[in-house]
């Protein structure tokens, strides 16, 4: 019993941090509605001032206190001018085009903090106070979580006295209603917007702070707390404080009780749970549907058949891929390879995102689901490369319709956060079999010999790949196509003249997820290997790269967006050692200039040329 108490107020401390993390998130998308990836960077840098500052400062606890509030404004002033500097310019923009804006901010302000502080982990000193512990159950716990724990519920009722007896709090609650009317009342949103999301950075620097004595500011925070944050603010339920600081207590106990309990269900402990709120409450635990403002109903605009300037102009792209092993050699070959690959992994996203309508945050499962299918198909059954090429796209898209029924129901980030959590179960479970390996992957997947020339299978991998891709932009220019589209823009119309919903997104999904096992196939005899970083939340990011930067509104945005993003990064990662920085400052530049993508950027200028 007393090790229980022990481990139920570790878990407890744990949730202190987290809940600071994801109340600055959804304190800032339930007003301004962006999903900000960016949020993690921030929590990373309060960890840092915060070591900068509390390393020159005399160690006594008020000294310590005033440490951690500065680190907490500095943070908050950094937000305010990430808002006010980008975040301005596109709040009328889908949601997922912030997103991309702010991935871009996370790769900047990767690259700027190794500049700052360097690649080490840095470790905050601890004074004896920081040290000390209060004996509990017969047993030594220490003060400083004890502290933590009673900050969280301190926090909590601080910030519901904000948003309900202050007049910033009545327009924050107006504003998270009706952002129009708001406008038309003459408030200005500007300001509001730039103080709530000061806010809710100063919360993420505040709990990179309080964080810091427990661990240490490294370059690795980033992207795990966001992850741990997102899971937290979709199982509470988006906008809602008391929900996230329930969902935080809850994932913060389940990982310290898993830890001891279920030590080989930890690492998708969360994600499990996440899976089965959203299945029973669509929209978390204490949230509610969102009130669209105006213009997020008709985010996608219509997509139409390519013009004969464009036909034109990817037929001369199609031929020059042919002749390119008679003018490349083999290194070039293979990157090209790798660029048809992610060609087709983005248009299969493109299919459910775009004419479907569906978010996914975890599209990499399905490419990794093809992949290992492939690979412990040449390798334990010793098949043939053709039968490994067809059972991969063929598990994918089985899983992907099982899937699928739970998916279709929801909407927005939840169905987004929903893949994640079904994408971290299939990398869990990969991770950690025998069959499949675990973190050794599995190893000696090559094409059979008639296809080992790189010349061979580059012409394979084409035929495949662009195959795939003109044959998912055929079935979406059916009439399926324009079917899911209707049920997209139009669901309850859709419905009246006899169409159903959502079968016909359950049948995008489990497309979307054949075309990305088939891309999985290719990829596994490409590498010759597959590892779980198939399955990581990095593919999928890339995925989602690729398509928004191409551009969601035009079939050809896909195709371009995987050509720009691994060209840049092939070239960037072999220029610089900052590159990060310069594919981040690239990305936002091509946001802020290309709101439609390069692709449909591209395309809106041919059409309003021929017209």
């Amino acid at each position: 019993m007393d090790a229980f108490l022990i481990q139920l107020l570790t878990g407890l401390a744990g949730a202190s941090s987290l809940f600071l993390v994801a109340a600055g998130l959804t304190v800032i998308f339930g007003v301004t509605r962006v999903v900000n990836f960016s949020h993690g960077s921030l929590f990373m840098l309060g960890a840092f001032i915060a070591w900068s500052v509390l390393t020159r400062l005399p160690r006594e606890p008020g000294w310590h206190v005033a440490g951690v509030l500065i680190a907490a404004l500095a943070t908050a002033g950094i937000g305010a001018l990430l808002e006010m500097g980008l975040l301005r310019r596109i709040y009328r923009a889908p949601e997922l085009l912030q997103l991309l804006a702010t991935f871009g901010v996370v790769l900047m302000v990767q690259d700027l903090a190794l500049l700052i502080w360097g690649p080490n982990d840095l470790s905050l000193p601890r004074p004896p106070w920081l040290r000390g512990f209060v004996r509990i159950a017969e047993q030594q716990f220490p003060l400083y979580d004890l502290i933590l724990i009673g900050i969280a519920p301190l926090m909590l009722v601080a910030l519901w006295l904000l948003f309900t007896h202050t007049r910033w709090g009545t327009l924050v609650r107006a504003a998270t209603q009706d952002r129009d009317m708001l406008a038309a009342l003459g408030v200005d949103q500007r300001l509001l917007f730039t103080s709530v999301f000061a806010l809710g950075a100063g919360l993420a620097g505040l709990g990179g702070a309080l964080a810091l004595p427990d661990g240490s500011a490294n370059l690795q925070m980033d992207m795990s707390v966001i992850t741990d944050a997102f899971v937290v603010v979709v199982v509470g339920g988006m906008g809602s404080l008391p929900g996230a600081y329930l969902a935080a207590l809850l994932i913060a106990l389940l990982q310290t009780f898993g830890i001891v309990l279920l030590p080989k269900a930890t690492l998708v402990l969360m994600f499990v749970v996440m899976a089965s709120v959203l299945v029973v409450r669509p929209h978390g635990l204490l949230g509610r549907a969102q009130v669209p403002t105006r213009g997020e109903a008709h985010a996608y605009a219509l997509i139409r058949p390519a013009t004969p300037a464009l036909r034109t102009l990817g037929a001369a792209a199609l031929a020059l891929a042919l002749a390119a092993p008679l003018l490349v050699g083999p290194f070039w070959l293979s990157v090209l390879t790798e660029a048809l690959i992610a060609m087709l992994f983005a248009a299969s996203l493109h299919a459910m995102m775009g004419p479907g309508g569906m978010i996914s945050f975890g599209h990499a499962a399905w490419f990794g689901i093809g992949a290992y299918a492939a690979a412990l198909a040449a390798r334990g059954l010793a098949v043939p490369m053709p039968v490994g090429l067809l059972l991969g796209p063929l598990l994918a898209g089985v899983v992907a319709l099982a899937f699928g029924w739970f998916v279709v129901r929801l909407s927005g980030i939840y169905l987004a956060m929903l893949t994640l959590a079904f994408a971290q179960i299939v990398w869990a479970v990969v991770f950690q079999s025998d069959i499949t390996g675990g973190d050794n992957g599995v190893l000696g997947v090559w094409p059979d010999a008639w296809a080992r020339d790189p010349r061979v299978f580059y012409l394979v991998a084409l035929v495949l790949c662009v195959g795939g891709t003109l044959a998912l932009r055929r079935v979406l220019f059916s009439p399926f196509g324009y079917a899911l589209r209707a049920a997209r823009d139009a669901p309850e119309r859709a419905e009246a003249i006899g169409l159903f919903p959502t079968g016909l997104r359950m049948a995008a999904f489990c497309l979307a997820g054949t075309a990305a096992g088939l891309a999985g196939a290719v990829g596994a005899y490409s590498k010759g290997s597959v590892f779980p970083s198939t399955i990581s939340i990095g593919r999928s990011v890339d995925a989602l790269l690729m398509v928004l930067l191409g551009g969601v509104q035009t079939m050809a945005g896909p195709v371009v967006g995987a050509l720009a993003y691994t060209g840049l990064y092939d070239v960037l990662i072999r220029a610089t050692d900052l590159w990060r920085l310069v594919l981040g400052a690239a990305i936002v530049a091509l946001v802020l200039a290309f709101p439609q993508g390069i692709a449909g950027a591209a395309s809106r200028v041919v059409r309003d040329d021929a017209a």
